[in-house]
């Protein structure tokens, strides 16, 4: 039996929607599904009364309910008793960001925040977005940061989650520039002469921005996809040599734009995506960790104060 079973179930018993919590727990309807017959088959017995709708648990399971909600709290406050072993452990905020941020955003973020927030001792997990949102409702890290636009939404519970609004950031298209200055390849291209296209992998979360973006264009895009991958940064190296055109974060390229290494493919094609910073409310504040309420709170107080 795997604890994110006994997760997937609590969601199911609350949301009483499949499809809803599959959404929230980030796994495909089916692979949900799935988890949660593991767990019957682990219990050898039905948990979900599937002949009804909404979902309801059948008798065996509200008393596992019961149940896996205290095992659950038992391990979380287990795990925090491990981490508090150690002073040192109380005082790293351990952030999980999505490989982009890790790089453009990050840095400069957590060196502005020395005066209103103090020193911050930090651990970064640079992931994809899935597995960063995964490692936050699984417990893995004390803070998420993540890309978020109304089109492509993160779906965190606002009952068990809690966000800050960070800033934002503008996705464009740029490409290597001719030696008379102009782009080498600009959009939106011709049925005839699609211009080469450097792409998010399937799945990347900027991709799906990217996506987005393309098919509500007034004006048909021909693009020919020659080259995929899911880090905008190996997108920008591809982009410098000329291989074609890549949306890339301004953060991401502002010294290249400045330095005319880059320029832009095509005006109208831009969007906007917004920075946020989320966390799991805390459950007991006498047991949450120290560093990341009093991070919280000053991050929350300096973004009040913050001039609109």
């Amino acid at each position: 039996m795997e604890t994110k079973w006994l997760e997937d179930f609590v969601s199911l018993a609350e949301t009483r929607s499949f499809s809803r919590s599959a959404q929230l727990r980030h796994v495909t309807q089916p692979a949900f599904s799935r988890r949660i017959q593991s767990l019957e088959a682990w219990a050898g017995t039905d948990l979900v009364d599937r002949s009804s709708y909404p979902t309801r648990l059948t008798p065996a399971g509200r008393t596992l309910y019961d149940q896996a909600l205290e095992m659950l709290q038992a391990l979380q406050s287990t795990r925090a008793m491990l981490r508090a072993h150690t002073a040192a452990a109380q005082d790293v905020i351990e952030f999980a960001v999505p490989h982009t941020l890790a790089f453009t955003f990050f840095p400069s973020w957590l060196s502005s925040l020395r005066e209103t927030c103090g020193p911050i001792k930090s651990r970064l997990i640079a992931l994809n977005v899935h597995d960063a949102v995964l490692r936050l409702v699984e417990g893995s890290c004390d803070l998420l940061i993540a890309y978020h636009h109304e089109a492509q939404p993160i779906q965190l519970d606002a009952n068990r989650y809690e966000m800050l609004p960070l800033g934002r950031e503008l996705l464009a298209p740029y490409v290597k520039p001719n030696a008379s200055g102009g782009p080498s390849f600009a959009l939106p291209g011709l049925v005839s002469q699609p211009q080469p296209y450097l792409a998010y992998a399937p799945g990347a979360y900027l991709g799906r921005a990217v996506d987005q973006v393309l098919k509500q264009s007034s004006t048909p895009v021909h693009l020919d996809r020659i080259y995929e991958t899911d880090m905008a940064e190996g997108l920008k190296a591809m982009a410098l040599e000329g291989h074609g055109i890549a949306f890339l974060p301004a953060s991401a390229v502002r010294n290249e734009v400045a330095a005319r290494k880059l320029v832009s493919a095509g005006a109208g094609l831009e969007i906007t995506l917004d920075i946020r910073i989320y966390r799991a409310r805390p459950l007991d504040a006498q047991k949450n960790k120290r560093a990341v309420q009093t991070f919280w709170s000053r991050l929350g107080e300096s973004l009040d104060a913050a001039p609109a």
